[in-house]
């Protein structure tokens, strides 16, 4: 299954949202546009998204002479594609590496730093798993599950433990062990709790001034898809408190909310490394603005 086809098939609930004006046939006409902000609008992109790609793409199609709704979807998903800013390193590939993953219970933070962990293996990169959420048991065994499953060790201390020294630990053991890329798992954070979110900073300071200049320490928020408008909330809290250096965004295949990325992008400026779009490994994919917005969409392979 090639890339686009995996991305259609995992925002296939979000595409049917937003592509079937340009199934229709008709011409592009005033309920044209009025029924393309709606469909974008419920596709949680936001009214102010909406409003300014309904606008620039009405102006295209004037300046163009695009006459009916099809020939419009193609410039659709180049509008979008540029709401996202590009990534001026990726952490996953521009070795050596540290990455702290952030972001509330349940967003899937565990989960995708096991995956990546697995594919950093097969790929042949020295890698290790940082256990940093010391408060949840299941936790610390779902790392380990992902260790033992991808052949990569996991760092952390018991229950209870202070998040910050698992940290220094984890860069210790990487510096010895001559490790390339170093996944930090922590603890779940209400976005809505201050000292909650202090203690996570403190996390992030530790871990920059032990890594020293030598090794880059990125802090990536894993955001779940399908929370919508309440995901913006989210990671405008942690990009205030942590000064995020990027996101992940997982369960894409599970909502018909699918540009909320888009909006997310839009009102922060940040770039998306990687997204979930189905449970395996490889459908944790590299982020590709143009691929996504046309997947989105609804465009077929080229």
């Amino acid at each position: 299954m090639g890339l686009r086809d995996r991305l259609r098939k995992g925002l296939s609930r979000s595409r049917e949202a937003i592509s079937e004006i340009f199934y229709m046939g008709g011409e592009v006409d005033e309920d044209f546009w009025e029924g393309l902000e709606d469909r974008l609008v419920m596709g949680d992109m936001g009214g102010e998204v909406a409003l300014q790609v309904t606008d620039d793409l009405r102006e295209q199609a004037a300046r163009e002479g695009l006459k009916r709704a099809g020939q419009l979807q193609e410039a659709l998903a180049q509008r979008l594609a540029a709401e996202f800013p590009a990534a001026e390193r990726d952490p996953f590939r521009d070795l050596p590496s540290c990455v702290l993953f952030v972001g509330i219970n349940g967003a899937g933070k565990t989960t995708t730093v096991g995956k990546i962990a697995g594919a950093a293996k097969d790929a042949g990169v020295p890698c290790l798993i940082g256990g940093a959420d010391t408060f949840r048991a299941a936790a610390i065994e779902q790392l380990q599950v992902w260790g033992e499953r991808s052949g990569v060790r996991v760092v952390t201390r018991e229950r209870g433990g202070d998040p910050a020294s698992v940290c220094y630990d984890v860069l210790d053991a990487a510096e010895r062990e001559g490790t390339r890329l170093t996944l930090i798992d922590t603890a779940g954070r209400l976005h809505t709790s201050p000292e909650l979110m202090r203690e996570l900073q403190k996390v992030v300071r530790v871990t920059r001034k032990r890594a020293g200049e030598a090794l880059p320490v990125s802090v990536v928020l894993v955001i779940d898809a399908t929370t919508g408008q309440n995901g913006l909330a989210q990671a405008k809290e942690f990009n205030d408190a942590l000064d995020l250096d990027g996101m992940i965004v997982t369960k894409l295949d599970g909502t018909a909310k699918g540009g909320i990325a888009v909006h997310i992008a839009h009102d922060l400026r940040l770039p998306i490394y990687r997204i979930g779009v189905g449970e395996g490994i490889e459908d944790l994919q590299e982020f590709n603005a143009l691929e996504f917005a046309r997947a989105l969409v609804g465009q077929e392979e080229d």
